[in-house]
Parts: structure tokens; sequence; C-alpha cells
């Protein structure tokens, strides 16, 4: 029969038609600032994309564009300028940077009641104690894709191929959060297919086209598609998506899956810092 797909696109644009109708009844504007170093082209893309989805959900967004030689310092006071302002409700620090800058300074220069993307320290470590406040963007996207199929993640057995701090740690911690029994895997992981076979949820997220193939999946499985690589042919999951799709029962496509989500996820974070604050 087929696995049933996964609209990443349809879900992502309920969410923003969902956060417009909510920032129309407010009676100010949450605004989100996006520093970006160099000219990385594919971060200029995403940047241009979280303008225009800003701007369709009505906040206020700003982009602070600094040249690849900009000293990490002045980088970091850029952001201390964006904390104390009090129109800017979210700040993202826009990866990567070049070489001659520590990202993770960088991001933890935002404090974590304005960050928007939930990669902060502070935000990362609230998710080993099952406080989620503000959560990286892609983790709560996979998480909300789950859900939308009405398959239970408590009591499943949840695999993730992959380790990173942006996708595949954190969203294994809000699995367990949610009781679903979750084991790690990567690309050391010794016979990796025996792993994912049992996994009722199948998270592909380290970045290798085409890894996981349909004799590595449960039938009946929600496939979970993180990894995006750019080919000849044009863009290519983790997931052998054509042979993969007749043996799960979920799946997200590549692209369309958790991109949009992703995206999603980063106005939902702003609108709820932009809520925190003005409570205070």
């Amino acid at each position: 029969m087929g696995a049933k797909i996964i609209d990443g696109k349809q879900l992502a644009r309920s969410v923003r038609r969902e956060i417009r109708r909510q920032v129309k009844k407010l009676k100010f504007t949450p605004g989100l600032a996006v520093v970006q170093v160099g000219d990385d082209p594919a971060s200029t893309v995403y940047v241009s994309n979280k303008e225009k989805d800003c701007q369709y959900v009505g906040f206020h967004s700003e982009v602070h564009r600094m040249p690849a030689e900009t000293p990490q310092a002045a980088v970091i006071e850029q952001i201390h300028a964006l904390n104390n302002r009090e129109d800017i409700h979210g700040i993202i620090a826009q990866m990567p940077v070049p070489d001659s800058i520590d990202g993770d300074a960088i991001i933890n220069a935002i404090i974590p009641e304005k960050d928007a993307d939930g990669l902060t320290l502070m935000n990362l470590g609230n998710l080993l104690i099952n406080r989620e406040q503000t959560v990286p963007c892609t983790p709560a996207g996979i998480i909300r894709l789950i859900e939308s199929t009405g398959v239970g993640i408590e009591g499943s057995r949840a695999v993730c191929v992959g380790r990173s701090s942006l996708v595949g740690k954190p969203v294994g911690l809000m699995l367990l959060n949610r009781n679903a029994t979750v084991t790690y895997c990567h690309t050391r992981t010794r016979d990796l297919s025996s792993e994912t076979q049992q996994a009722d949820i199948l998270i592909a997220a380290v970045g290798r086209p085409k890894l996981t193939t349909a004799d590595m999946v449960k039938p009946g499985a929600v496939v979970i598609d993180v990894g995006i690589t750019i080919t000849e042919g044009g863009f290519v999951g983790d997931v052998d998506y054509e042979g993969v799709k007749e043996v799960a029962g979920f799946i997200t496509p590549v692209p369309g899956g958790v991109g949009p989500m992703t995206r999603a996820m980063l106005l939902e974070n702003t609108l709820e810092l932009a809520l925190a604050q003005k409570e205070k």
C-alpha cells in the first residue's frame, strides 16, 4: 500500500496561519533579528526566507549583515546591543560563521530570553531536566510532524541516527521526555540495521544520502528524514525515499518535510518569547 506522506509544507502553513491570527490580536509587534556574518550563499537564501515568513505573520524583522572579516568581539557587541532592545524579542545567529569566529560563543552571546533558535547552553540544558522552554527549531518541528500522524510517542521505540547538538541529541531528549524508549545511533554504530529495524519512530539525521534503506526499516514505522544533500539529480535525503516508502507507515519527503517546519518553529519560538517578555 505504501507510506502516507507527512506533508511538512501543509503543516507549516497551518502553523503560520495560526501565528498570524494571534499576532493580529496583539497590541505590539513581535521583532526578530538575524545576525549574519559573511556571505555564505545558502545562508543568504535561508535568511531571505525567514524575512518573508516574518512579513507574512506580521513580525518586524531585521538582518544585521556583517563582513566575513568582522572580529568576533564586534559580532558579540552587536548581539549585546540587540539583547538590550525592547522591540527585538528574538535573535538568531545565522550559521555557519567564518573560521575566525567561534560559533558557540556567538550563539551564547544571545540571552536565553531572546534565543529564538533554542541553541544557547541554557535552553539546551533545560531539555536534560524535562523543562522545554525554547527548544531548537528542527527538533521541535520533528516532534510536531510525528504528532501529526496520530502515532503515539509514549511507549514507542525511537531510534535517532545522528547525534548532533542541533538535531540528534535534542530530538532524542524530547522523545525521551514524552516517554519514548530512545536509542542513539551514528556512523560508528555496529550493525546499524539491527537497531533501526526495531524503531517505531526512526529519525535519520547524519547527512549521508540514502543511508537508510528499505531493509533497515520496521514495517509501518514513522520515518523522519532530516538530511538534505544537493546532487546533480536534485535534493536527496538520508533516506532512500522510493524504497522506504513501500515499507514505512509514514514518511517525510525531501524537500517539503522537515525544512518547512523548522522555519515555522522559529516563528512560533519568537512569538512565545515576545509574549513572555511582555508579561514581565
